[in-house]
């Protein structure tokens, strides 16, 4: 599958990586991030998605032990109608454990070039009809943690 890529400036070239099934993702700008505060990273580029299909971007798991930060909305989701020149794709993150410090402000330093999370597409949804009914007349699971303790 091809997909349309436009880059802005500061961007790293996406390749996909030799292992697993994401695509990284990187800084395009220096941006300090005082510890409490949010932000939102310009990743540098934007997608055309194909029609019927999303993308869905995530921290990568090293992400909060480099940066002291989290993704503010956990996993954010890009869909196919997101596709115009200027729809550069960015990550909010908060930081919660600063790493650096500026001005005498603890935060994190975040650098142009910075592998600061991954993405995947995914097809999208197919449509619903929800159908309501009284009973599924199936047994009962139980509630969460019911699959064990280890």
């Amino acid at each position: 599958m091809k997909i349309r890529i436009k880059y802005f400036e500061g961007a790293t070239k996406l390749k996909k990586i030799a292992k697993g099934n994401w695509i990284d993702v990187y800084s395009s700008k220096e941006l300090f991030v005082p510890e409490g505060d949010r932000a939102m990273i310009p990743l540098g580029f934007a997608l055309e998605l194909p029609s019927g299909y999303e993308a869905h971007l995530a921290p990568r798991s090293s992400t909060f032990k480099t940066w002291g930060i989290i993704q503010t909305n956990s996993v954010g989701v890009v869909d196919d109608t997101y596709i115009g020149d200027n729809d550069q794709w960015h990550i909010p993150v908060y930081c919660l454990k600063g790493h650096d410090s500026k001005d005498g402000v603890t935060g994190t330093l975040i650098k142009c070039g910075d592998k600061i999370g991954q993405f995947r597409i995914m097809e999208v949804m197919p449509e619903l009809e929800f159908e309501e009914v009284e009973s599924f007349g199936n047994q009962d699971r139980g509630g969460f943690g019911t699959t064990g303790t280890r």
